[in-house]
């Protein structure tokens, strides 16, 4: 019942006696759409505030399961320095508990109702492909590559070494048919997106890849934020 009062596209809190607007990501569907024992935090979009952002995590308790509700205004360059943050006040807690994870909130519009993305393991990196392909031996994510750049809004380039080092220009609609292309034994698809991407495109580019079908392809959990 929680999840049908929470249920809106925009989502409605009251802070301090002020209403706040958060307009939840949108996705076609999700694969997770019931989480037990959670706790909220909220990053709201707000023009007053010097990043346009403000970040509610006074309701986080550290051995619930997260759910993290970002507006889907903001950019990933104001957005993912706060959930970093979140995701360091988790790990560096005295309370723990393994079992316990980390989602995005998103409005479902399949079935009209909350969906969530995980991110527990995602590791944001703040620097360039380029930068990357040059400490790529410093990283886990060795063998055959395929580095995906999410540049803007659907604007997407493919660099893959396992066809030949191919490289492809394409979009979001095609994103699925490339991936299986490249789909192969021991291979790694590294994401990469642009900080000037909204948090709407991030979610909806996440939300694609989860649900193409890979039978050998890895998603390194190391993600590129590059400008």
């Amino acid at each position: 019942m929680r999840y049908y009062i929470l249920l809106i596209i925009m989502l409605f809190l009251l802070s301090c006696g002020n209403e706040k607007v958060l307009q939840l990501p949108e996705i076609n569907h999700s694969e997770i759409t019931d989480i037990k024992d959670v706790s909220h935090a909220y990053l709201f979009y707000d023009k007053t505030k010097e990043d346009s952002v403000e970040l509610n995590r006074k309701n986080l308790i550290s051995t619930t399961n997260w759910l993290i509700n970002v507006d889907k205004r903001l950019t990933l360059k104001q957005a993912i320095p706060h959930i970093k943050y979140l995701q360091d006040k988790k790990a560096n807690s005295s309370h723990k508990n393994e079992k316990a994870k980390n989602y995005f909130t998103c409005n479902d519009t399949s079935i009209k109702n909350l969906g969530f993305v995980e991110f527990t393991n995602t590791t944001y990196r703040n620097e360039s492909l380029s930068s990357y392909n040059g400490k790529k031996s410093n990283l886990d994510d060795l063998g055959n590559s395929i580095a995906i750049a999410f540049e803007d809004y659907n604007n997407i380039t493919i660099a893959s070494t396992v066809l030949k080092s191919m490289i492809v220009e394409t979009t979001k609609d095609s994103l699925s048919h490339y991936l299986k292309k490249c789909d192969t034994i021991n291979s790694i698809i590294l994401l990469n997106f642009n900080e000037e991407l909204s948090f709407q495109n991030y979610i909806e580019y996440k939300s694609i890849i989860s649900e193409t079908d890979l039978n050998d392809s890895e998603i390194s959990n190391n993600e590129f934020i590059f400008n």
